[in-house]
């Protein structure tokens, strides 16, 4: 059986959490943050999380992890189609991750934990988030999910970043990014009326409470 290393509040785990529930996949989870034991990095070079263990070794790098799922376990697949459709579907995630995700986390410790980011940063996450989406939107068929009429990793990824990114955009600077891309509100919508989503975000909100003691104990 797959063992999935991470905790509830990561949204990257969270994205592994989703596509696992999709395909039918069983697994056990190990809860713990990102450290650097010497334990745990053997498992995780970085020792970051997610990381999935298998029969073969242990994987790290959602994307890495979502494609080996994807391979392993072809059925209900999340990268559907021809090469260039499933590179299209990659291409998604990686616009998402670079100019979305990886942008609004550097200003995630004001929105989540109190913490103040310096107007320079605040100001070139800003420029960031609005160049994201709208190079999102320019890429994305939101028809109605990014790459088309079936839900892939793409949506997968777009939902556990969009939403953190969406906060960042609110809370500094009044902005609706989704409002930015047509579509994109409807397609948040969607996802998270699907019940896999609903039973990983309960989990989530029980999880942050512990999550910020961790924080405030690092402090």
């Amino acid at each position: 059986m797959l063992t999935l290393y991470g905790f509830d509040v990561s949204n990257y785990f969270n994205m592994i959490k989703l596509a696992l529930a999709i395909k039918g996949i069983e697994y056990k989870s190990v809860i713990l943050y990102p450290n650097q034991s010497a334990d745990y990095l053997t498992k995780s070079p970085m020792g970051k999380v997610p990381a999935l263990e298998t029969e073969q070794g242990i994987l790290t790098e959602t994307n890495v992890i979502l494609e080996y799922l994807d391979d392993t376990y072809p059925d209900k697949p999340l990268y559907p189609g021809n090469m260039f459709e499933k590179a299209k579907i990659k291409e998604l995630i990686k616009i998402t991750e670079l100019y979305l995700e990886l942008p609004a986390r550097r200003c995630h410790s004001e929105v989540f934990f109190g913490q103040v980011a310096d107007e320079l940063t605040k100001k070139e996450v800003k420029r960031a988030l609005c160049k994201g989406i709208e190079g999102l939107a320019r890429c994305a068929h939101f028809s109605p999910y990014l790459a088309g009429k079936q839900l892939t990793a793409a949506d997968i990824v777009f939902l556990y970043s969009a939403d953190l990114a969406s906060a960042v955009a609110g809370k500094l600077f009044d902005i609706d990014l989704l409002d930015i891309a047509p579509g994109a509100k409807q397609l948040m919508a969607t996802l998270n009326e699907r019940e896999d989503v609903i039973k990983i975000a309960k989990g989530r909100k029980i999880a942050n409470i512990e999550f910020k003691k961790y924080i405030a104990n690092l402090s």
